[in-house]
């Protein structure tokens, strides 16, 4: 792995902090199934996974030649939010993980304000983060575009060099790469296959990881004080 020295850790949230993605791909299929564009859920992790859902929407759209009603995005936040209160966990040993690194920490990920506050409170680590949350909402171009890395090290006053970045996505590790930043790939979420490390260490990845236990001393690797 590079060594550079870290000043800053930050997370995507679904499927780094939380174990969501299995949840969300169902909810976006039967959603979308319902409203006239068959998909089951593992096509939308194929197609979709750690990208925002406004531009997976306004892909979906071009394809079909016209708009989704309002209903859409109505019904897919109703059943999602009721799917988190009922079975969303967060990533086994997240918090031990978090008690155990010293830098800063944020979170920059393609869900919604509202989708990250809720899930996180969820699972009780809304305050490990708050107010540091950095959504596809505040930028133009999400995942894979590296917007949403620089403005979040750029809200948290951290050169880009100087970022750790912690992704379980394709698209994700793209953008974090493009932002100059170091990026550790996880794939110990439910939604991950056998061939999830292999794709994110060849989209970018310095190093993959399937225990949150790890994560603390791989920081510590990474690190090394500027001569």
């Amino acid at each position: 792995m590079p060594s550079a020295r870290v000043d800053l850790v930050i997370f995507d949230c679904d499927g780094v902090l939380v174990d969501s993605e299995i949840i969300s791909c169902r909810v976006h299929a039967e959603t979308l199934t319902r409203h006239g564009y068959p998909i089951s859920a593992e096509q939308v992790a194929a197609r979709f996974l750690g990208r925002s859902g406004r531009e997976a929407r306004r892909e979906i759209e071009a394809e079909l030649g016209r708009a989704f009603s309002d209903d859409l995005e109505v019904e897919l936040k109703d059943e999602l939010y009721r799917s988190f209160a009922a079975t969303l966990q967060p990533i086994t040993f997240i918090a031990e993980a978090l008690d155990a690194i010293a830098q800063p920490v944020c979170v920059a990920s393609s869900g919604s304000q509202e989708r990250i506050k809720i899930a996180l409170t969820r699972v009780g680590l809304y305050e490990r983060f708050a107010p540091h949350l950095f959504s596809a909402e505040h930028v133009r171009h999400g995942k894979p575009a590296p917007d949403l890395f620089l403005f979040a090290a750029e809200q948290m006053h951290v050169a880009p060099a100087r970022c750790v970045v912690i992704e379980d996505s394709v698209p994700g590790v793209i953008g974090a790469a493009a932002a100059g930043m170091t990026v550790l790939g996880y794939h110990g979420g439910s939604h991950c296959q056998p061939d999830t490390a292999a794709a994110l260490r060849a989209a970018g990845a310095a190093a993959s990881f399937d225990d949150m236990r790890q994560l603390p001393a791989m920081i510590e690797q990474i690190q090394r004080e500027p001569a």
